[in-house]
C-alpha cells in the first residue's frame, strides 16, 4: 500500500508524532530497566509490575486529592511510592542475589512478579480504573491543520526531559560514574573502599523510579488494570534488546522504533498494527545481533 497516495503529508506526520509520543513512555520504562540490567546484571521481569503500581498508584492519588492538582502531585508521588517498594524489595531480597546465575534471577523476578500482580489484586481490586488528565492538558492543538492531543505533545516534552536528567545522572554525578564503573568491574570498584552494595541500590531505585512514572504517565491513556504489565515489559525487553543491553541510549532508539513503526501499521493495516513493531525487531536483530549501540554486557 502506497502510504502517500492514501494519507496526506500532514496525516503521515501527524501519525508519526502520535507515534514518537508513545516511544516516549516505552523509551521511560525501558531506560529504567536498561540501567538496571546495565549496572545490576539483573534481568528485571518484575519491572513491568512496577509500572502497573505506578499507574494504580496514580489513580490512587488523583482520587484522594482530585483536580489538576491531583494528577500534578500523582506524577511525583506514584514513583516516589514504587521507588519506596523497590528499595525495601531491594534491600531485604535482591542484595543478597547479584551473584547468582541470570536464570535464578529471571526465575526470582517472575515470582516477584507474580506475588506483586496479587498484591495490586488485593489493594485494588479487579475493575478498571481510570485517570483524567487535568484541563490545560485536555482536547487539542491543530497541527498542520490537523488536531493533535495535547496530552501526547505533552509526553514529547517530558520524554526529553527525563532522558537528560538520567543522562545527567549516569555522566555527571559522582554517584553515576561509579555505577558505570562497577557495570565494568565491580569488584576493583570495591576495592577501592566504595560500598558498591549501596551503589546497585541507587541504581536500582532509580530504574524503578522511571518504571512508576511510566505507569503514573501512562494513565490517562488508557484503562489501569491487572494485567497490563504484560505487555509492557514484553515491549520493554524488546527495546533493550535491539538498542544493546543495558545502553540507556540504545532504549531510545529502540522505543523510537517501537513506537514509529506501530503507527506506521494503524496507517497501513490496523487490523495487524501490533505486528509491526515485532517484524521491526526481528529485521535489527537479524541484521544486528547484538543490538543497534554497543551492549555493556
Amino acid at each position: 500500500m502506497d502510504i502517500a497516495s492514501t494519507y496526506g503529508l500532514p496525516e503521515i506526520a501527524l501519525q508519526l508524532l502520535v507515534g514518537l509520543s508513545r516511544s516516549m513512555i516505552l523509551f521511560i520504562i525501558a531506560a529504567g530497566l536498561s540501567l538496571i540490567l546495565g549496572v545490576l546484571r539483573v534481568p528485571n521481569i518484575a519491572h513491568g509490575s512496577l509500572y502497573m503500581i505506578g499507574a494504580f498508584a496514580a489513580y490512587t492519588v488523583n482520587t484522594v486529592i482530585g483536580g489538576a492538582a491531583g494528577f500534578w502531585l500523582s506524577l511525583i508521588l506514584a514513583p516516589l511510592f514504587v521507588a519506596l517498594l523497590s528499595l525495601i524489595a531491594e534491600r531485604a531480597l535482591f542484595c543478597h542475589l547479584y551473584e547468582r546465575e541470570h536464570l535464578m534471577l529471571l526465575l526470582f523476578t517472575f515470582s516477584l512478579m507474580l506475588i506483586l500482580g496479587d498484591m495490586v489484586k488485593l489493594l485494588w481490586g479487579v475493575d478498571y480504573k481510570s485517570v483524567t488528565a487535568p484541563n490545560v492538558l485536555k482536547g487539542a492543538l491543530m497541527i498542520f491543520g490537523l488536531p493533535f492531543p495535547r496530552y501526547n505533545l505533552f509526553l514529547l516534552i517530558i520524554g526529553p526531559i527525563v532522558g537528560f536528567g538520567l543522562w545527567l545522572f549516569v555522566s555527571k554525578t559522582r554517584i553515576g560514574k561509579i555505577s558505570k564503573a562497577a557495570s565494568v568491574d565491580r569488584m576493583m570498584v570495591g576495592a577501592l573502599g566504595i560500598n558498591v552494595s549501596w551503589v546497585f541500590c541507587t541504581a536500582f531505585v532509580i530504574g524503578c523510579f522511571l518504571a512508576g512514572l511510566g505507569g503514573a504517565l501512562v494513565a490517562p491513556t488508557m484503562g489501569i488494570t491487572l494485567g497490563m504489565d504484560h505487555t509492557i515489559i514484553m515491549e520493554a525487553f524488546l527495546i533493550v534488546v535491539i538498542g544493546g543491553l543495558g545502553n540507556i541510549w540504545g532504549a531510545l532508539v529502540g522505543a523510537l522504533i517501537f513506537g514509529i513503526t506501530h503507527s506506521l501499521g494503524v496507517m497501513l493495516l490496523p487490523q495487524f498494527a501490533i505486528i509491526f513493531p515485532y517484524l521491526a525487531v526481528v529485521i535489527v536483530l537479524i541484521i544486528w545481533p547484538r543490538g543497534l549501540l554497543k551492549s555493556v554486557w
